[in-house]
């Protein structure tokens, strides 16, 4: 092999060098890139550089010759079975060249973690679509949690979408059904918040002004059933872990369906599936080319059938929107 240069693509601009080169060259360790760049092998624009060297758009990274990468391996052999692939497809409510926005189901953690060994972050290669990047995650949403969730194709796109959440550019809208209706049909929650842990894991609890994390949660009812139970509007101004949650169980009494974490055995209605109800149904947000974005996702299975049960009438989703 022998000495060749690149030129940073405009998508990959501002991006570290070595994450560069974990994209490009992933059989390459970071101790190895390291020493390369001690010894003045990896150059950029004809200058030395470090790993967090910021890139611009044009520019060369000369690159010795490296490792031979593992032979390549079928996506689905590697990441995710075919099953799986073809339910992440069909889940896309939106994707253009810098973006796409899936309708997360039930029951699928985001990330991994202790014991859980399939999440959608191990099955992302299954949405590249052609693309030479791999999709990156913009946000997170709980396990049980079903709706909107955006992907990055691009590290570009992947850096302004993550400053829109941010400084709050982003606009989240829930849905959520509550057992027993809020006294006040409409306001604004102000409770500071805590991770605290415990005998059954880790948990959010409300805490005294001045402790904790500054949270925030406007909310609307949008109809009830009787007070049996309530369809809430909830857009959350702050991202805190479980802030819907614990906001809606401790500060309006009225804990979400199927939430057995925070609402308990009373988080039940007879006839009524036992799944979290609460579900990210629109976002709206500043597309990284410019412009606004707006997608919204059609309720699950569990809370189109309660819904349905409960007298509430579903409206209909609007098709994904970008405004100049």
């Amino acid at each position: 092999m022998s000495v060749i240069t690149r030129p940073v693509d405009p998508n990959e601009a501002d991006s570290r060098l070595d994450r560069w080169f974990r994209r490009h060259y992933p059989q390459l360790t970071q101790g190895a890139l390291q020493k390369m760049l001690r010894t003045g092998q990896i150059r950029v624009d004809g200058a030395r550089a470090e790993t967090s060297t910021r890139l611009t758009a044009g520019q060369t990274i000369r690159i010795p010759p490296l490792p031979d990468a593992p032979p390549p391996r079928a996506v689905g052999e590697r990441f995710v079975s075919e099953h799986d692939a073809k339910d992440l497809v069909q889940s896309v409510l939106y994707r253009d060249e810098s973006m796409i926005v899936l309708n997360k189901p039930f029951g699928l953690p985001v990330q991994g973690g202790p014991g859980i060994k399939r999440h959608l972050d191990g099955m992302l290669d299954a949405l590249r679509f052609g693309s030479d990047h791999r999709p990156h995650l913009v946000h997170r949403l709980d396990r049980d949690t079903t709706g909107v969730l955006l992907l990055a194709r691009h590290p570009k796109a992947a850096a302004k979408l993550a400053g829109a959440f941010r400084s709050r550019e982003a606009e989240k809208t829930y849905w959520a059904i509550t057992i027993g209706r809020p006294d006040i049909l409409e306001g604004r929650i102000d409770l500071p918040l805590a991770k605290i842990g415990g005998p059954r894991g880790e948990r959010t609890e409300p805490v005294a002004d001045g402790e904790g994390v500054h949270a925030i949660t406007y909310y609307k009812v949008m109809d009830t059933a009787q007070r049996r139970a309530a369809w809430l509007e909830l857009k959350p101004h702050t991202g805190r872990t479980h802030q819907l949650r614990v906001h809606t169980a401790a500060a309006l009494g009225t804990p979400i369906l199927g939430d057995g974490k925070y609402g308990g055995a009373i988080a039940q209605i007879e006839g009524l599936s036992g799944q979290l109800h609460l579900h990210a149904r629109a976002i709206v947000l500043p597309h990284p080319e410019g412009g606004t974005i707006s997608v919204a996702a059609p309720l699950p299975p569990h809370m189109k059938a309660s819904f349905d049960f409960l007298g509430f009438e579903t409206p209909r989703t609007p098709k994904a929107k970008r405004v100049a």
